[in-house]
C-alpha cells in the first residue's frame, strides 16, 4: 500500500493541528500515513515552502497529501489552499460560524490557545508541574494537603507521567506515592495516606504489560520476575478494595485516557483548559 503523507501546519506550535489530525486518521486503520508537523509557519515566504514541501511529497507518492491548518491569518491560509492536498481548515470550517453567532470579527490573533497571553494559566501549569517533581515516588516533600490528587500502586504502573501529564495539561497539582513491599505484605497504608484517603487514586497494569516494561529498566534480579510482579499487582489491588481507591487498568489507556478517567471519576477540577 502506497504512503499518504499528512501534514500538520500552525503558525504556532502545532499541538492543535495534531491533536486534530491524529484524532481524525486513527479512524482509518487500513491506511498507511507518513505524518509530518510544519509550525510556526508565520510568513508568506514560510507559506510558500510549505506548499512546496506539501507538493513534493504528493508527487512522490502520486497521493494526494491530507493537510490539517490551524493557521489563523486568511492571507496564510489562502496561500497554502494552493497546494495540491486535501485542505482540512479548523478556522475555515468554525471561525466564520463563530463569528456569525457572537456578532463579532475574530482578531486573527496568533497563539492564543498555547501561548503566554494568560500569564495566570501559564504560571499555574508550571507550579503544578514543580509540585509534581517534588512529590514524585513519594518523595521527601509529601505536601499532599496541597494535592489535588494522589495516585498509588507499583512501581512502572504508569503514576509519574500521568502526574506530570495533569500538571501540565491541566495544572492539577498530583503527587504519586509508589506501594512499598511492606505495605503490599501487611495490605495497609500508611498513616500519611490514610489520612489522605479521599484523593487517592489507583493504578493497576496486566503482569506480563508490567513485567516487560520492568525488563526493559532492570532486566536482572527480583524486580523484573514473573512472580514478584503478580504478588505486588495482587496484593496492590486487595488494598484499593480494601480502602475502596477507585483505581484503572493502565495497561491499554494512553496518558491522555488514564488523566481524563482519573479527572471523571474524582471530580478533580480542571484548572487550566490548554
Amino acid at each position: 500500500m502506497a504512503e499518504r503523507a499528512v501534514f500538520f501546519l500552525s503558525d504556532q506550535t502545532g499541538v492543535t493541528a495534531e491533536a486534530l489530525g491524529h484524532g481524525l486518521i486513527t479512524q482509518f486503520a487500513g491506511q498507511d500515513f507518513r505524518q509530518v508537523t510544519l509550525p510556526f509557519i508565520d510568513s508568506e515566504d514560510k507559506a510558500r515552502e510549505a506548499v512546496r514541501t506539501i507538493n513534493a511529497a504528493g508527487q512522490r507518492s502520486s497521493l494526494k497529501p491530507v493537510v490539517f491548518s490551524t493557521l489563523v491569518h486568511p492571507d496564510l491560509r489562502a496561500i497554502v489552499k494552493e497546494s495540491e492536498g486535501i485542505h482540512l481548515d479548523m478556522f475555515d470550517a468554525f471561525l466564520d460560524l463563530l463569528s456569525d453567532e457572537l456578532g463579532e470579527e475574530p482578531t486573527y490573533t496568533s497563539g492564543g490557545a498555547h501561548g503566554m497571553s494568560d500569564i495566570d494559566t501559564y504560571m499555574r501549569r508550571i507550579e503544578a508541574t514543580n509540585f509534581a517533581l517534588a512529590n514524585d515516588d513519594g518523595g521527601i516533600s509529601r505536601d499532599y494537603d496541597a494535592a489535588d490528587v494522589i495516585l498509588v500502586g507499583v512501581s512502572r504502573s504508569g503514576k509519574t507521567p500521568t502526574c506530570l501529564y495533569l500538571a501540565l495539561q491541566y495544572g492539577v497539582y498530583a503527587a504519586n506515592y509508589p506501594l512499598t513491599d511492606e505495605e503490599l505484605e501487611n495490605g495497609s497504608l500508611p498513616d500519611v495516606l490514610v489520612k489522605q484517603k479521599h484523593k487517592l487514586f489507583g493504578l493497576t497494569i496486566a503482569p506480563q504489560r508490567l513485567q516487560q516494561i520492568r525488563k526493559e529498566r532492570r532486566p536482572l534480579g527480583n524486580y523484573s520476575s514473573a512472580q514478584q510482579v503478580s504478588f505486588e499487582l495482587r496484593e496492590a489491588e486487595q488494598i484499593f478494595r480494601r480502602y475502596g481507591i477507585p483505581h484503572v487498568d493502565t495497561t491499554k489507556f494512553s496518558i491522555e485516557e488514564i488523566s481524563s478517567r482519573i479527572l471523571d471519576s474524582t471530580g478533580v477540577e480542571r484548572r487550566v483548559h490548554v
